[in-house]
């Protein structure tokens, strides 16, 4: 059987860490089987759900390499709904509900306030025809619930927290439709996933009583539910679930200058026993990614780890990834020279500018102004080979250390330090140099 996975966002923000972590794994978990990873796009909110946002949920996916082998819209798959709906409705599987939500919260709070579970009482399933008649008659158009079937437990082997049981008489009977018709979660996302052939749902520990109610509505449309899978929840670096994690997204990576890899090489293996490691070969995180070797403990996202993992990608990035991201005039030389001194591709212009100049002369001493004389002069004999020429100037001026290197970088890349000389100075080259040494000297 082909594994098929799905990512379902809601269209009303942008995609944040926690949502692009499990993207990530559930197309993590598809290509290892060589399976199918789809993109459902949970628009049934029409209020709060917005274009915009779709757009840009698609574009950030394709931003980070994770390409969807198929979409599906929930506002495209309304007929779907209604047809489970009357379904259940037909075998008495959901029920009419005329509270208000002030009445619920009142009666959660005196069901609280004896110490008892906020579960709804089902006071609807005692209303006669007449009485849900009159109320209608009123104008009070119902919400409807399903009626979870409390006769026995409900279990499943889950893929990360292991063997799972609830107890269906302590859980409410979820709303599944308001009253003005439109839809929450619950239902129509079982329906998708039947629909969509979804074998594997992955997702966060907080739907895990979800999936308690899930798999009775699985059961009431006469189907297998798939397999599941709840990973831990991230949290920020100081243990906490932090506000900044929602707010955390794509945009915030790009203006950082964080590379797409590295997002997922860190993601990839958060919460797992797995180290996070600089690893930008796609297969091969694929081919290490185990839903065994994640833990229950929250994943802590660290943003200064997020900056080690990315400057070790840069540091591995070769020209031909880079190319086209490069200042004018860069060639792989000067790529090779620069990228050691860079943290994220948005240093290279900076560094660059100390080949192509202009630079400020420095202020020198007066016995280094001396010096960058007779160094000028060497190139000559020595041209562009940084080694011959440093070689050359501690035989004949007798200086070594930084007394021999420090002024001639200052004179010739305007910096105390930075790229390694021997690679930058063919790149200046030695009319350049020759140039900018006189200068420093004058």
């Amino acid at each position: 059987m082909t594994i098929v996975t799905r990512f379902a966002p809601s269209p009303t923000g942008r995609l944040h860490v926690g949502n692009i972590r499990t993207a990530l794994h559930n197309w993590m978990l598809a290509r290892k089987a060589g399976g199918r990873f789809l993109l459902r796009i949970d628009d049934t909110d029409a209020e709060r759900s917005r274009e915009e946002y779709v757009e840009a949920i698609r574009a950030d996916l394709s931003w980070l390499g994770l390409i969807p082998d198929g979409e599906e819209r929930q506002s495209a798959r309304l007929a779907l709904y209604d047809a489970a709906f009357e379904r259940l409705k037909a075998e008495c599987r959901v029920y009419p509900c005329y509270e208000t939500a002030q009445e619920l919260d009142l009666k959660r709070k005196i069901q609280l306030g004896r110490g008892l579970p906020p579960i709804y009482d089902r006071a609807a399933l005692s209303l006669s025809d007449g009485e849900r008649a009159a109320k209608e008659a009123e104008g009070i158009f119902p919400h409807w619930r399903f009626k979870l079937d409390h006769d026995e437990a409900i279990t499943w082997d889950d893929g990360i927290r292991g063997a799972q049981k609830f107890d269906p008489a302590q859980l409410s009977d979820p709303v599944v439709r308001r009253a003005d018709g439109s839809w929450l979660y619950m239902l129509p996302s079982a329906v998708d996933d039947v629909d969509m052939g979804v074998t594997d749902v992955l997702r966060g520990e907080d739907h895990v009583s979800n999936t308690a109610v899930q798999i009775q509505m699985f059961t009431a449309l006469g189907v297998q539910h798939p397999k599941f899978a709840h990973e831990a929840l991230l949290v920020g670096s100081e243990g906490k679930l932090s506000k900044r994690l929602g707010s955390l997204g794509c945009d915030a990576f790009r203006e950082r200058g964080i590379e797409p890899s590295a997002i997922v090489a860190l993601l990839a293996r958060l919460g797992t026993s797995l180290p996070v490691e600089p690893i930008a070969d796609r297969k091969m995180l694929v081919e290490s990614f185990d839903l065994a070797s994640f833990g229950r403990a929250p994943a802590r996202f660290d943003d200064e780890e997020l900056a080690r993992v990315n400057t070790a990608i840069v540091h591995g990035l070769p020209f031909e990834a880079v190319a086209s991201r490069l200042p004018e005039g860069m060639d792989e030389a000067a790529w090779l020279a620069i990228r050691p001194n860079v943290e994220v591709l948005a240093d290279v212009a900076d560094w660059w500018s100390i080949v192509t100049g202009p630079l400020k002369a420095p202020a020198m001493e007066a016995e280094d102004k001396v010096f960058l004389l007779q160094a000028a002069s060497q190139l000559a004999d020595s041209g562009d080979d940084w080694r011959a020429l440093t070689s050359a100037l501690k035989d004949s001026t007798g200086r070594k250390g930084k007394a021999l290197f420090l002024p001639l970088r200052q004179a010739l890349t305007g910096r105390d330090h930075g790229p390694d000389m021997a690679s930058l100075l063919p790149l200046i080259g030695v009319e350049e140099s020759k140039a900018r040494l006189q200068a420093a000297a004058n």
